[in-house]
């Protein structure tokens, strides 16, 4: 049944201005690093998918850790904790500044991500504490843009950081948004914390061993073997390699865990996280549909830097300029979709964003070729934006109306798991994907072409296949005894391949993203005026109202 709240009373927007920029820290952050990986590529020598390893690292820490970081912030209060891991943000723009080699600017991120597994949750708790009714509505959307407008500020000032001083003062500017969201801190208003909650230490093992093994095994799916072991694996099982193995066993014990915690509930004990709010079909759809964009997200944000600085071999402000289009259409559509909630019910608004994504994923299939500033190129971003922008916002309101006010930090952990779970799953697998495609199109290529005899190919490690831009492949080739007129042909053959990869890497998400139409189809179909209210002050109970 549905029943009219109270008017909510109108506070400050003081609060906001908090969180919302605390968001920006996290996304500035993420957005960061894609447009870093050219730096860093450069200044410390490793190939592109060992630097992607620092967006995978802040993706696995928050994913592993954020349900843990939501008891704390209930056990601690949730305004104290806030303001401590945003000083361990902080920290973590600082090892990243005088980080001297990759292994250091990893561990950086994974201080930022434990950091955040616990501000993402404190988020929408205190969002829950400090805001009600229609404000409520306003925070989680403008928390929504605050995602898109970091990733539009970061590439625009990380490309022209990056081209003309280098890579390193990015964070310098992540360092200082920490220090001004610690001092705006003080506007929140918060509980204190309960200490008689007890953390559930067998589910926290249980959820973040599976989220380890299963991102793990994903991200190194290309260069353990995706079923024999290559000698880049660390061990082997049998002769196989050992990351199906780690995404099995993850599997595995994420199952685990969902039965353990069902067994606490059911006697009556504190859970690490309460499943009630995952008791409806539409709320799980909301997670699925959640997963499945940030993965797509994440994917594209991982190809076309890539694709630019490693491939093209431009520089990162040419990144920031051909990202624009898709960052600038997230900020705006995520920022003007919640008016639309008063015309069209989640399920409309979801089944028609996944439309949109993926008509613009097999456009740009087919329009795409090596400059990114053509038209189609740009419309395809802009639709796959307004698509990408819509949804985020969407599956973030659903979850938070249909669960109550005490458990709003259980939802923040549960949205906190899957976005950076499913970050650090796309990146990995477009990695994975793009490599392995690479690699069957080169073989392919060089079968096709008689100019590069087989003594030549013999010379390359075709079982180390990797993008590299022409300069790069050229003055390998010089090293080998290769003729010019065969030099040419192998990067003619190098051009061709990775822009079919690139093409049929982007088929192939669309294909994702075409699949997920079916769980957006699952959503609450409740009319805008029926949207409930869960909180204490309406006296309801969790629910998505009515279908």
């Amino acid at each position: 049944m549905t029943h009219i709240a109270p008017a909510p009373t109108k506070t400050s927007w003081m609060p906001l201005v908090s969180l919302f920029l605390a968001q920006v820290l996290m996304s500035f952050n993420v957005a960061a690093l894609p447009i870093s990986l050219g730096g860093m590529v450069s200044e410390f020598g490793v190939p592109p998918t060992i630097a992607s390893t620092t967006i995978v690292m802040y993706g696995l820490a928050v994913a592993a850790l954020v349900m843990t970081g939501a008891k704390l912030g209930q056990r601690i209060g949730w305004v104290l904790i806030f303001r401590i891991v945003i000083g361990l943000f902080a920290a973590s723009s600082v090892l990243m500044i005088v980080s001297p080699s990759v292994g250091w600017a990893i561990a950086g991120q994974a201080v930022a991500g434990a950091a955040a597994a616990i501000i993402v949750p404190s988020i929408v708790a205190l969002i829950a504490e400090n805001y009600r009714g229609a404000q409520q509505a306003t925070a989680i959307g403008a928390i929504g843009s605050a995602r898109a407008i970091s990733g539009v500020t970061a590439f625009l000032i990380g490309g022209t950081l990056g081209t003309l001083v280098g890579w390193r003062p990015m964070f310098f500017i992540v360092f200082g948004i920490a220090v001004v969201v610690f001092a705006f801190s003080f506007t929140l208003r918060g509980d204190r914390g309960d200490a008689s909650i007890r953390i559930d230490l067998v589910a926290s093992l249980l959820i973040g061993a599976a989220i380890v093994l299963l991102t793990l095994g994903f991200n190194n799916l290309n260069g353990w073997g995706a079923v024999a072991a290559t000698e880049a694996a660390p061990f082997s099982i049998l002769g196989l390699s050992p990351a199906p193995a780690f995404v099995v066993v993850g599997i595995v014990l994420g199952q685990c865990f969902f039965v353990w915690t069902r067994r606490r509930m059911a006697e009556g004990k504190v859970p690490l996280i309460d499943l009630s709010i995952l008791d409806s079909s539409k709320e799980r759809a909301a997670v699925y549909a959640m997963f499945i964009v940030v993965a797509l997200e994440a994917c594209v944000n991982f190809t076309i830097p890539l694709y630019i600085q490693i491939v093209q071999g431009r520089t990162p402000f040419d990144t920031s300029l051909a990202m624009m289009p898709f960052n600038l259409t997230v900020f705006i559509t995520a920022t003007l979709v919640v008016r639309f909630y008063k015309r069209y019910p989640p399920r409309v608004i979801g089944v028609f964003g996944f439309i949109l994504t993926t008509v613009a994923l097999v456009w740009l299939s087919v329009v795409v070729n090596n400059n990114w500033e053509t038209l189609p190129t740009i419309l395809g971003l802009i639709v796959f934006g307004i698509g990408q922008g819509a949804l985020v916002t969407l599956v973030f309101n659903v979850l938070v109306t249909s669960a109550p006010a005490e458990l709003a930090g259980d939802v923040g952990s549960l949205r906190g798991t899957t976005q950076n779970l499913a970050s650090a799953v796309g990146t990995a697998l477009a990695g994975a994907l793009l490599v392995s495609l690479l690699g069957l199109s080169i073989g392919r290529a060089v079968v096709e072409h008689p100019e590069l005899p087989p003594s030549l190919v013999t010379q390359v490690d075709m079982d180390n296949l990797n993008f590299v831009s022409n300069d790069d492949l050229r003055a390998a080739l010089e090293q080998t005894d290769a003729t010019p007129e065969q030099i040419d042909a192998a990067v003619a053959v190098n051009e061709e391949s990775r822009l079919g990869t690139l093409r049929l890497g982007l088929l192939l998400l669309a294909g994702l993203s075409a699949v997920a139409i079916l769980p957006a189809s699952r959503l609450p179909k409740y009319k805008p005026e029926e949207i409930p209210d869960p909180s204490p002050v309406s006296g309801s109970g969790p629910g998505p109202g009515p279908e």
